[in-house]
């Protein structure tokens, strides 16, 4: 059985730590701010993700681009050429054009290694959602399962993947295109948080309305409680914009109500921070529906 890599991109959001240990390789998705280029590496090497926020509070302006065709070809010729085969999982097509680049790229690939298996994708996920669905095919791979088996699990698998956020400014989501300004305007006013979510086909849907950010953030709580399977027993991903103490306060409510031990929390990176702003609050789980 040959060997395999799974790749993926930066908007999975996962610790550049956990990225290693799960022997996954990321390319970074760009950041572009006031007239500089920014790679969206784990690490933070190019733009600390503290930094990345102080500057969106300060009224940075920015835009994001998709991950090359070129350099996933690069890093894909370069495992090919060990000898290995590469199952390459994305950040939702419904959300960027990195699906498309890999897609593109591992076409251009296969007529020079014909022997190679280059499978690609889409997670239809989002952010530590897509991390989550990276870490369970990591983790089913693990148990030496063929890159057939765990491209298999996956299909099967990302349905799965349940993805709440809320905001705390609705103006940055206004600038993105998925409020209007008049909701963004009159939910300030009135103090409304969004409870949205990424449905099968990937796209970022608001369900529900809180009034306040403490109710907005039990109201992802309560969504787990409706759907998650087996919730003491599944780890849980939480990512939020740069507000880590009320990431701890929903990691502490999921730990009160299902008592789930298994619990990673991260930044959003700063290419969905982007458009979601300072505030965001995201939970990540299996359950069903999605």
């Amino acid at each position: 059985m040959r060997d395999f890599v799974i790749m993926s991109d930066s908007c999975c959001d996962l610790t550049d730590e956990m990225a290693q240990e799960l022997d996954l390789t990321i390319l970074p998705l760009t950041l572009h701010m006031d007239g500089q280029d920014y790679r969206n590496y784990l690490d933070g090497r190019e733009l600390d993700f503290q930094e990345f926020y102080a500057k969106v509070r300060s009224g940075a302006k920015s835009s994001t681009s998709a991950v090359s065709v070129g350099d996933f070809q690069s890093s894909m010729q370069e495992i090919l050429q060990q000898g290995k085969d590469v199952l390459c999982i994305n950040f939702s097509s419904a959300l960027s054009a990195t699906y498309q680049s890999a897609c593109i790229a591992a076409e251009d690939l296969r007529s020079e290694f014909p022997e190679a298996k280059i499978l690609v994708l889409d997670s239809l996920c989002a952010s530590l959602g897509q991390g989550l669905f990276l870490y369970l095919c990591a983790k089913y791979k693990q148990q030496g399962k063929s890159i057939d088996e765990v491209y298999a699990y996956a299909e099967e698998t990302r349905s799965k993947v349940c993805h709440w956020f809320t905001v705390d400014d609705l103006n940055h989501l206004k600038r993105g295109g998925r409020i209007s300004a008049a909701t963004a305007m009159f939910g300030t006013m009135l103090s409304i948080k969004p409870v949205m979510h990424v449905d099968d086909g990937g796209h970022l849907v608001p369900v529900s309305k809180a009034r306040g950010r403490k109710a907005s953030l039990v109201a992802l709580v309560d969504e787990m409680e409706k759907t998650a399977l087996n919730p003491a027993e599944q780890a849980i991903f939480i990512s939020h914009g740069d507000c880590a103490d009320e990431a701890q306060f929903v990691a502490d409510e999921i730990r009160r109500r299902f008592g789930t031990k298994e619990i990673y929390i991260n930044f959003v990176g700063p290419v969905i921070g982007n458009h979601s702003g300072p505030g965001t609050m995201a939970l990540f789980f299996l359950g069903s529906p999605r």
